[in-house]
């Protein structure tokens, strides 16, 4: 089982969630530390963001994404959580996914 790492304040958007979204982000994390992937629609590859990031996808009446990596031994790293209010992902938002994971790969050592 891997350990869950929040990268920047990934944590507290998710946390600002509503209830029922927040829940299944958390279930879909918890099962990732398990080794458990979520269903095809719940996650995608976001190479746009780095090497090896995926993105959980959560729609209720809204959308809700988090950006995370799980190719690193001590831990699955979120980097990054917002929700989607457009079709298209903002470059924002891409932009802080990216920058926190370069940070990280510069923090490691290594990608």
């Amino acid at each position: 089982m891997k350990d869950i790492i929040y990268v920047g304040h990934s944590h507290k958007v998710i946390a600002s969630f509503p209830d029922k979204a927040k829940q299944h982000v958390l279930a879909l994390l918890d099962g990732i530390r398990w080794g458990v992937m979520p269903l095809p629609t719940e996650f995608k590859y976001v190479s746009t963001v780095g090497k090896g990031v995926y993105e959980l996808r959560v729609k209720l009446n809204t959308q809700y994404r988090v950006f995370y990596v799980t190719k690193f031994q001590e831990g699955i790293y979120v980097l990054h959580a917002f929700v989607k209010k457009t079709q298209k992902t903002s470059k924002k938002d891409i932009d802080i996914g990216a920058k926190r994971y370069k940070d990280l790969i510069k923090y490691r050592g290594k990608d």
